[in-house]
Parts: C-alpha cells; structure tokens; sequence
C-alpha cells in the first residue's frame, strides 16, 4: 500500500492560510478521486478541496476552526501501489468556487479517532430519596372539592387535581403551588413563564469568524463618524409604482437601484467617497467607476457581492444584477471576483429598517451608505399639512478621508436627486 499526501494548494493570490471550515470525511473512511474532502476558508473565499485519488483516509490536518498554512499536508490518504506519492506543489493553482458553509458539518480529528473506548465504571450508590409528600396514588383520581378558578387553572397546566393533597377541606392555590413544587414543575408549565435553556458553547469558525475579524479591524484600524439625513420619497415611491406596474416581463423594482443610480451619480462630485485607503503605504485612491458592494445576509453570514461598473447601468439592469449576485451569495454560488473589488457598499435591513442605522465601514473602503426604512407620517407644506413617506438614510465614513462636511455635503446632493426623482433620468 502507498500513501499519499495531499498539500493544501494555493488557493488565492497572497493566501498563507486557510481555515478549516468542514470536513467531508472522516478517518478510516473511503475517498473516491474528486470526492470533496473539505471546505477551506480564505479572507476572500471558501473553497472545495477535492481527492486526487482513491484510497481509505489515514490522517486528517486537525479540526474545524483550525488555520492550515498553504503547502502543509491537509490529509494523508492509502491508495493501492507501492511507495509514498507527494501531492503537486502547493504553488499549483487551483479552481475556486465559493461554497455555502454547511451548518452541523462534522468534526473530526485523529485524536478523537484513535482515542480508545471508555471504559466503564460502576455508577455511584444514589443516596436516598427524600420522603415523598402525602399524594394520591398514582393514576387513582379521586373526588375533589375545589373552586372554579383552580380547577381551570389545574386544566391549564394539565394537572389532575385527584393527585393534589389539600390542607383543609377543598383544594386552594395555595396547595396547587405545593404540589407543583413538589413535583419540581416536572411535566407541568406555568402559562407565561419561560423556562431557561440550556447554555449552548458555539466556536467561531468560518465565514463567522471573518466577520468578527474583518468587523474588529475595522472598528480598531478607522475612526467611524456617521451622518443621518431624513428624505422625503414619496415622489420616488410613486415613480417607483408607476415604472412596477408597467415593467412587463423585466424585474420588480424595490427602492435600491434608484438609491445606487444617485449614489453614482453624485460621486464624481464627491471622489473622496468611492475610494480605499492602503494604511500601511499611506495613500489614498479614488476610483472613477463605482465597484458597489451590497451586503447580503445568508445563513453563512453576511456577505458582500459587488456590483460592478454601477454607474454604467439603469435601474432595470441594477435590479437584475442585485437579485442575481444576492441569489448566488445565498446558494454559495459566487464567483470569487464577484466578492472582492468593491470601492463603496450600500447596506439595507429592508422592511426592518429601523430609524437610523450607523454602520461599519467594509475596510479598505472609506464609506458605507444605510437606507433605513419608510415611514408615513404628516408633514407641513406650506401652510399645508400631507401626507408623506419619509425615510432616513445614514452615511458611515472614515474620518481620515472624508471629512464631516464632505459626508454631509454628499448625503444633501443625494436628498435632492431622491426628492426629484425625474433628475435620475435627466442628462
């Protein structure tokens, strides 16, 4: 029998390591050549590692959460044939495709294979039960005196007031809490009382993980400020019906790729927002297309696929590319360059909304923009009062690029684009 070492390849330009994610087989187990044998994790992406060969698995890298360099040995896999084989060099690129991090996956490692079985012990003598309170035998319901209000509340907690001992003549409060102390509210629930569950320990792993890293490295490494600015959409949202109700076969169109076509349509007046800061070289770039990142929730975490070139698409086109990159982000789809390059993000929490947000700028970028929800509320107008649909949009920025009346100056150009919609279309 021969052995062969499977290296973990290099799987992005300027990757060193890569977590363990999820396991796909286990010690002792069968591998057929390209069967999956785990997910790896980078900054930018999760990747498939795939057998080259057939054999049984002999050895596994460590566990899920565990960060294996590039180049060292992932698992250790018997093959028929004579003499150890060594897997292609870890320079070797490999095709990457992003997958969906599956909850529960198994963990496994030699330590827990190779461990022997427990051996058992005797249990230990149980010491002896207190004397039971005096109660009606078990499954003998007997006649009982008891008010109308204990007798529902007993049909509520599912108790048979035959096994409950009275201290006088009739069965009161009083005794049903006893009893329900007695029996440690075994079997029984009190209506609107919550019971605890158990303490549940959770590893930070995967796309959790680079969440909690990328999120603390942006609140350390950028001083955050964020500007509110309330906008009145209710000429949006009637554009917004009327283009819905006429759009035939071509996609909904919610509030977002209006937002995006005024985003970029304001930024060449204001370049400081769509751009990256490099800390370590010290400079500052300002990009002239907009990479629009779009945070997505999915069950592996939040995401963020970028819209490229925003600015050369209308509102049609922007629905379309916003459902098909938040379609891939959820079914693990994404292509690796569809969630990297972004140059500004927009977050929205959609119906949930809330009445401002302040949220973290998406690191190396400078800026983030956060719709919050839409309200009806009355405004004055004039000496009128009317009915209008209001929304606030907030604005996070780094304060070592964007100063405060750039941030406010930017958000005021949007609120009048978004208050006149027909200049979203105007040249």
């Amino acid at each position: 029998m021969a052995r062969y070492s499977f290296r973990l390849p290099d799987i992005g330009e300027g990757i060193a390591e890569a977590e363990i994610v999820a396991w796909h087989v286990k010690i002792g187990e069968r591998v057929e050549e390209d069967a999956q044998l785990a997910d790896m994790m980078t900054d930018k992406a999760t990747v498939e590692m795939e057998s080259p060969v057939s054999g049984i698995v002999v050895e596994l890298a460590g566990e899920v959460g565990d960060l294996i360099p590039i180049g060292s040995t992932l698992a250790v896999i018997e093959t028929d044939g004579d003499g150890d084989v060594e897997a292609p060099p870890a320079d070797t690129p490999v095709e990457q495709e992003i997958v969906a991090e599956t909850p529960g996956a198994e963990e496994v490692s030699v330590a827990e294979v190779a461990a022997p079985a427990p051996v058992a012990t005797p249990a230990p003598t149980p010491a002896p039960a207190p004397a039971p309170a005096p109660v009606a035998a078990a499954g003998h319901s007997r006649a009982v005196l008891a008010s109308p209000a204990v007798r529902a509340r007993a049909k509520d907690l599912g108790v048979d007031l035959g096994q409950v001992q009275a201290e006088g003549d009739r069965i009161r409060h009083a005794d049903l809490d006893a009893f329900l102390r007695y029996s440690g509210g075994q079997g029984y629930h009190t209506p609107g009382v919550s019971r605890a569950r158990a303490d549940e320990p959770i590893k930070v792993i995967g796309m959790r993980r680079k969440i909690a890293e990328n999120m603390a490295a942006s609140k350390r490494a950028i001083p955050h400020f964020t500007y509110v600015e309330e906008m009145d959409v209710t000429a949006l949202e009637e554009m917004r019906a009327d283009l819905n109700a006429n759009r035939g076969g071509r996609p909904k169109l919610t509030m977002l790729p209006f937002l995006i076509v005024a985003i970029c349509r304001t930024i060449p007046q204001f370049p400081m927002i769509n751009a990256r800061y490099d800390d370590e070289g010290g400079v500052v770039t300002r990009y002239g297309a907009v990479h629009l990142g779009m945070a997505t929730q999915t069950d592996a975490g939040l995401m963020v696929p970028v819209i490229r070139d925003a600015q050369d698409k209308n509102v049609w086109q922007l629905a379309s590319e916003i459902t098909r990159l938040a379609e891939a982000a959820r079914t693990g789809k994404a292509k690796v360059e569809e969630l990297t390059g972004g140059t500004l993000t927009v977050t929205s929490l959609g119906p949930l909304g809330g009445i401002a947000t302040t949220p973290v700028i998406n690191r190396p970028e400078v800026a983030i923009v956060g719709p919050n929800k839409i309200v009806e509320r009355p405004v004055f107008d004039g000496d009128e009062i009317r009915r209008a649909k209001l929304m606030n949009l907030s604005i996070s920025c780094d304060h070592r690029v964007v100063d405060g009346w750039d941030a406010a100056s930017y958000v005021q150009a949007l609120k009048k684009l978004v208050e006149t919609p027909v200049l979203l279309f105007a040249d």
